[in-house]
């Protein structure tokens, strides 16, 4: 008769993360590791979809559109209704469009601040009063080396909402440090991932593996608060300082 009771209580106090770009890339790869490491997870997808290596006991799926302002708020009121506790805000979802300052419009630049900036700002306020309740609530924000560095003109646009992911990164730590919230900007350079290989001609097995950023970001995110780390650079090719 006590083993539901139990099993409750291991679920109350199992850590969940919210994950947004969760169907694919990065965001599949990081939601897989956490997994198999002991969280439980809220996913976030465009098109939701059970994972097949998912028990749904500890792995729910919400419906999420980045661009939607307003779209986080039942995503955020569900994980809590479900789980009773986010201690983790990880945000994947990203775009990309390859075009110079120049040459890049309103629309699309817009867009581009839409996804990569605005939405996990979103996600992650929807979220603060939960990761302060944790004591040891963790952002990492999915940023880019392209958020350090500008490689390329085709990668300008892009950049200008990257360098404002990692500065969003470093508002979040300065405003969540006194309730205990951690946040990093997580920076990669090209990923074996649907987005690098629209962009570069190098093989997977010349880019980072998104199995190995998601190891990173599980060591990131199980960090004390007092080992605190505001942002990491990860590279598949050697560059001057990256």
């Amino acid at each position: 008769m006590s083993e539901p009771a139990a099993v409750g209580a291991v679920q109350a106090t199992r850590r969940v993360a919210l994950l947004s770009g969760a169907s694919r890339g990065i965001g599949a790869a990081c939601a897989r590791h956490l997994y198999e490491t002991g969280w439980s997870l809220s996913l976030g997808m465009r098109e939701p979809v059970q994972p097949d290596w998912a028990d749904s006991e500890r792995v729910s799926v919400f419906p999420y559109e980045a661009a939607a302002a307003g779209a986080e708020r039942g995503w955020v009121d569900g994980t809590i209704d479900g789980f009773g506790r986010i201690d983790a805000v990880i945000a994947c979802a990203g775009i990309m469009i390859p075009k110079s300052v120049i040459d890049v419009d309103d629309t699309d630049l817009d867009l581009m601040f839409e996804i990569n900036v605005k939405a996990p700002r979103r996600l992650v306020r929807a979220s603060w009063e939960a990761l302060a309740t944790s004591r040891t609530g963790r952002v990492i924000i999915l940023a880019s080396l392209s958020g350090k560095r500008v490689k390329s003109a085709t990668s300008g646009s892009y950049s200008i909402s990257k360098f404002a992911a990692v500065a969003l990164s470093h508002g979040i730590r300065q405003a969540g440090w006194d309730l205990g919230i951690r946040a990093t900007a997580v920076c990669p350079g090209f990923v074996a991932t649907d987005m690098a290989r629209s962009i570069t001609d190098r093989a997977d097995a010349l880019m980072t593996d998104p199995d190995d950023l998601a190891r990173t970001i599980g060591m990131l995110l199980d960090l004390p608060n007092h080992a605190s780390v505001a942002e990491f650079s990860i590279n598949c090719q050697l560059e001057e300082l990256y």
